[in-house]
């Protein structure tokens, strides 16, 4: 969830809200540990954690999987996208701006995978506004979908392993690129068996998780596509294999 500018300028709001559908595809809020960008009113939640411009994000402590939607000002986001090379483990969607100084050195020399996606995106607001585009006026609600486009094609930013793994496996619409052989190798190895795909997410993710971050998790996944009933699955997976169970419906290695 983004504090910074994106190419709607006549919104009047420098506040712009990751789509749903894109969170979702990534595993979903659950499955990210740090939302280090978010905003102060904020419709739905892209992490479990969430720090605010009132928190400063830049300052704290990070941990686990981050997702970061920076700010877009140029002053801005070369500081975030360090930050986050820094980290070495979470997703960025920035604006496809491969020109830029920040781009080649934060994200082509520091990042594992990209995936440019089809298209432009549609954010949505924070906070409810009246805006007209053309003729129309538009009265929106706070978390609704902002009718222009962005203005300019994004790109989701892998840093890790695991993050690599669910980029290239996401299933959004778009052109996917591995930047490092690490990236090469997560996305052409071939799939292991459920144990070993199970052990490896709880081994990345480094924390326990809930069953239904794991759905969330497997729903795109490699092993899940041609199997209908892959909850069951992940069920009869943890129950067989060497997995620890620490309540109900919450699991870690």
């Amino acid at each position: 969830m983004s504090i910074g500018k994106h190419h709607s300028a006549s919104a009047g709001t420098t506040t712009w809200i990751t789509p749903p559908h894109v969170i979702e595809a990534l595993g979903g809020a659950d499955g990210f540990d740090l939302d280090p960008c978010a905003a102060v009113n904020q419709p739905w939640p892209c992490a479990r954690q969430s720090l605010t411009i009132s928190d400063n994000g830049l300052l704290q402590r990070w941990s686990g999987r981050v997702w970061l939607n920076p700010p877009y000002t140029n002053a801005e986001i070369g500081k975030w996208m360090a930050r986050l090379g820094d980290h070495g483990t979470g997703t960025a969607l920035i604006f496809a701006r491969t020109e830029t100084e920040f781009f080649q050195r934060q994200v082509f020399e520091r990042a594992d995978a990209l995936l440019y996606l089809e298209g432009r995106l549609h954010f949505h607001v924070a906070e409810a506004m009246t805006v007209t585009i053309g003729k129309r006026v538009h009265d929106l609600q706070a978390g609704d979908r902002y009718p222009a486009n962005a203005g300019a094609p994004s790109v989701l930013c892998a840093y890790g392993t695991l993050d690599t793994e669910i980029l290239a496996s996401c299933g959004l619409p778009g052109s996917f690129m591995a930047l490092t052989l690490a990236g090469i190798i997560s996305v052409q190895l071939p799939v292991g068996s459920w144990i070993e795909e199970v052990r490896s997410y709880l081994e990345g993710i480094n924390r326990p998780v809930t069953l239904s971050e794991l759905y969330r998790a497997f729903a795109t996944h490699r092993k899940a596509r041609d199997n209908p009933n892959y909850r069951a699955k992940i069920r009869q997976t943890l129950q067989r294999g060497d997995f620890n169970r620490i309540e109900a419906g919450l699991w870690s290695t």
